[in-house]
């Protein structure tokens, strides 16, 4: 191409999608590395990056977003790279029906707003990427992280049939499904579980102060012995994104590998015992 490969990434701030908005811009791709707040935008700006405002739960900004990009290449964008979630630690029993709708429109609504915006334009140009970053949470349960887990198995299933359907088209759909990852991603999650769980009222009340608690709040930088840098991530973006031939899954981390080998090979008993204790 003559002109650089356009891509537009949501979840700019830090972690893996900064990650990624750095990296492919050093590659040569044009990115619009897009966040949630202005202050973020801003400094992404200051070191070099195109950058606006989109957020999730605002319909708004992501048309408006997606409007920018658009006008700034003359009406293409190669790839999409759907990034950016949060998580509400706490047992099911424990979440609000009111959190979990907020949950879904960051997670998940928002997502297919701005797949179903930006496939006509790739349907009209001929060609495009679209990938959607899940997690080992997209297909493997997981204690007192229930409502990120609905969300990311929502995201698979839609994601899934989306890839089936766009068969018949240019456009090329893929899953990035990442284990643990090293991003502000636990210390994110804690305004949202002050938000939402009452933990103090629960019956699991116990449960919280010495499992949970303890690890949400732990600052002492431990690292998960399976844990990868944003990089991993990245690496397997750049395939879905270049090559001829991406692939519809891409795993990252060993214990995403495990637990697809988990999920095929033993019965679900055996299996809730092994993550019941996670």
């Amino acid at each position: 191409m003559s002109e650089s490969r356009s891509i537009l990434i949501t979840g700019c701030s830090s972690g893996i999608g900064l990650d990624a908005a750095r990296t492919l811009r050093a590659r040569g791709w044009r990115v619009f590395a897009t966040c949630r707040r202005e202050e973020d935008c801003a400094r992404l700006e200051a070191e070099g990056l195109e950058s606006f405002s989109l957020d999730y739960e605002n319909p708004e900004t992501i048309a408006a977003a997606l409007e920018e990009a658009l006008a700034r290449t003359g009406g293409r964008l190669d790839a999409l790279f759907n990034n950016g979630a949060y998580a509400i630690p706490g047992a099911v029993e424990d979440l609000p029906v009111a959190a979990l709708r907020a949950i879904f429109e960051a997670n998940f609504f928002g997502w297919h707003d701005l797949v179903r915006r930006v496939i006509p334009v790739m349907r009209a140009q001929g060609h495009g990427r679209i990938v959607q970053c899940s997690s080992v949470l997209g297909f493997t349960p997981a204690p007192w992280r229930g409502a990120y887990v609905a969300t990311k198995y929502a995201l698979e299933g839609l994601t899934d049939c989306l890839r089936l359907e766009m068969r018949d088209t240019p456009i090329h759909i893929a899953l990035i499904e990442p284990g643990p990852i090293r991003t502000r991603f636990r210390i994110n999650a804690r305004r949202h579980f002050e938000r939402w769980i009452d933990w103090e009222a629960s019956a699991r009340a116990e449960q919280y102060r010495t499992r949970l608690l303890k690890r949400l709040y732990d600052d002492s930088n431990r690292a998960d012995r399976f844990e990868l840098g944003p990089e991993a991530v990245t690496e397997k973006l750049i395939h879905a994104l270049e090559s001829p031939r991406p692939k519809p899954r891409y795993f990252v981390t060993t214990p995403t590998w495990l637990a697809e080998g988990l999920r095929r090979f033993l019965p679900t008993r055996w299996r809730d015992r092994i993550f019941a204790g996670s």
